[in-house]
């Protein structure tokens, strides 16, 4: 299996994301949404960086049940209820996501939405990840 992540010189430089990221003879992983819920189904944080945290972390914990691990990450969509917030937060997310998943990033989207299924999520993420 070989992920190669592309970052072509005539696009911006990207700070935190790859622009494609290419999967070639591999199993597909499709993670469903993540809010911060915890194991009683709680949504806890009350900032957009712990209610990251957390999610992030949901998410892995999914995808590490599915055999991978976060250099397996080839896409990731973000909902917020606060672009605005998580880029104000953006260097603290991104400290999260490096101790949690290290210096690979998959393609990524984050948009805005006015509400998530739980009416005290901040953020939700999903995922597609590709396993050898």
């Amino acid at each position: 299996m070989t992920v190669r992540r592309i970052n072509p010189p005539e696009l911006a430089p990207p700070i935190g994301f790859s622009h494609a990221v290419v999967a070639e003879g591999s199993t597909i992983v499709l993670l469903a949404g993540q809010t911060a819920l915890n194991s009683e189904g709680v949504i806890v944080g009350g900032t957009i960086v712990e209610q990251f945290e957390k999610a992030f972390g949901n998410l892995l914990a999914a995808l590490a049940a599915a055999g991978g691990n976060p250099s397996n990450l080839g896409k990731l969509t973000i909902y917020c209820v606060d672009p605005v917030d998580y880029r104000a937060n953006a260097r603290e997310i991104g400290g999260v996501w490096k101790r949690l998943a290290g210096r690979d990033f998959p393609a990524m989207t984050l948009v805005g939405v006015t509400r998530l299924w739980d009416d005290t999520a901040m953020i939700e993420i999903e995922g597609i990840a590709v396993l050898p």
